[in-house]
């Protein structure tokens, strides 16, 4: 979640790189659309605060309340597939003013459901609001940002995805607060875990009216045809400097030379059903990402202390120290990407989670006393949680998403790009539907199966996986 946003596709050449007169402007316009990512993670990680209260509330068993938390990402396969039609048609700027009415109505619809049906169908709505967020809020920032601010423009996305998922547990904190302690307090009329949905109004609206400020992506304003617009907002983002009729120009040519990859062209010659090696590498590197478990820490962590005998209060409170240690890690492997590559940070994450969360199975393996752990497995199980999370979030939380917009061919790239992430979100689900019932069947042993994956990704990134640090996209084949 976790930061499984969708990679921007390549942008155009461009003849030199530009610097704006006002960076700070850009800066606002980047910011605005990254909180699409804002509510990506906040939406995917707020739910972990009414899971105990949804079940209580409806009466369900694990089976039935992992298909309510997990539908949503039903939603995101089908809003992340849709979206890059949705926005060459009517434009990057309204896609986001859609993705933000759905988000609004979504959260509404979660707060005040009749029935379990229904709150299940506004995770649905829901999901398809964070799939468009996913593809559109990555596809216009690489649209809009100079080339000379790119890279680190871009990164605003996934940094914007981590805060979304520390601010949504810091509220839910809050609110268990207010509620003393209960899931089920009342605030107001309502229960707590309606207010934890609900308040995800607050920036939906506001990334509504940001969409608002901001101009449309100079990209779609040349294929509409509206030349004089795509000029004037070239001009704001690059600079009054830059030779206006030129970048028009090369962003034309560009665009009419693309080649739209389709899912024919990632298959060898001959062949009908099979794919080119380096997509099943691409594949690889998405389901290793999420069979680990890390999505587990972030629409479970409350339920999941609460499980060992960890009172809500403090079951919030560690869920929200978990997202900060989420952020630190990201923040540090955005740092280091470029300058030690990608490879070694695969592989020094998969050794600390590997490690990590053979001491959580361990932890976990204790017998309860008096329905909690016993005081070294409690730490320890803590601890371990907590590194895990930092040691994903340095290296596969960030670098999957870096080679996965590097590794393929300019050629195959859109379509590679399209399977690796429809990839990702079906072992998202299948990690999310299936962590009740198997936590109800032993919770030691689903820590060692994710434990597994861990040690499994490093032969796979040692034989499989090339380093891409330092390569043009055009040394990719």
């Amino acid at each position: 979640m976790t930061s499984t946003a969708e990679a921007p596709p390549p942008p155009p050449p461009e003849g030199r790189s530009a610097h704006p007169d006002h960076i700070g402007h850009v800066i606002f316009i980047t910011a605005s659309a990254a909180m699409g990512g804002f509510l990506f993670g906040y939406d995917s990680s707020v739910i972990n605060g009414a899971v105990e209260a949804i079940r209580d509330r409806y009466n369900i068993g694990a089976a039935t309340l992992a298909q309510v938390i997990a539908i949503a990402l039903i939603g995101c396969a089908i809003g992340a597939a849709t979206a890059g039609r949705i926005a060459d048609r009517i434009g990057r700027i309204r896609c986001m003013r859609i993705a933000a009415g759905l988000f609004t109505i979504s959260a509404v619809g979660s707060a005040l459901p009749f029935a379990l049906y229904d709150l299940a169908f506004w995770r649905i709505v829901g999901g398809f609001a964070i799939g468009m967020a996913s593809v559109i809020g990555p596809a216009y920032i690489a649209e809009v940002a100079p080339a000379a601010y790119r890279g680190r423009l871009g990164s605003f996305q996934q940094a914007a995805i981590v805060i979304g998922i520390a601010i949504s547990q810091l509220v839910n904190y809050g609110i268990l607060q207010l509620a003393n302690g209960q899931q089920r307090g009342k605030i107001g009329g309502l229960e707590a875990w309606q207010w934890m949905l609900g308040v995800m109004v607050v920036p939906a609206l506001l990334y509504g009216m940001l969409s608002f400020a901001i101009p449309e992506s100079p990209r779609y304003l040349i294929a509409s045809g509206r030349i004089d617009k795509a000029k004037k907002v070239l001009s704001e983002v690059e600079g009054h400097g830059v030779d206006l009729d030129h970048r028009v120009a090369e962003i034309d040519r560009a665009m009419r030379s693309e080649h739209k990859s389709t899912f024919r062209d990632l298959r060898p010659a001959g062949s009908r059903f099979n794919l080119l090696p380096i997509v099943w590498v691409g594949i690889g590197l998405s389901v290793f990402q999420q069979l680990v478990g890390i999505n587990v820490a972030f629409y479970y962590s409350a339920t999941l202390w609460q499980s060992v005998g960890i009172d809500p209060t403090s079951s919030f409170f560690y869920s929200f120290t978990t997202s900060i240690i989420n952020i630190i890690g990201t923040a540090i492997a955005m740092v280091l990407v470029d300058r030690v590559g990608r490879r070694p940070l695969a592989l020094v994450g998969s050794t600390g989670m590997a490690i990590a969360l053979g001491f959580v199975a361990w932890a976990f393996s204790a017998e309860l006393v008096h329905g909690k752990l016993p005081s070294p497995q409690g730490a320890v199980a803590l601890i371990a949680a907590h590194v895990f999370v930092f040691f994903f979030a340095l290296s596969w939380g960030v670098v999957v998403w870096v080679f996965l917009g590097e590794m393929f061919p300019n050629r195959i790239r859109a379509a590679a790009l399209g399977v690796a992430a429809s990839a990702q979100w079906i072992a998202n689900w299948a990690i999310t539907a299936s962590f009740p019932s198997l936590a109800q069947w032993n919770l030691s042993a689903t820590y060692i199966i994710y434990a597994c994956f861990a040690v499994l990704s490093i032969p796979f990134v040692l034989l499989f996986v090339k380093e891409t640090k330092g390569k043009t996209l055009e040394e990719m084949g």
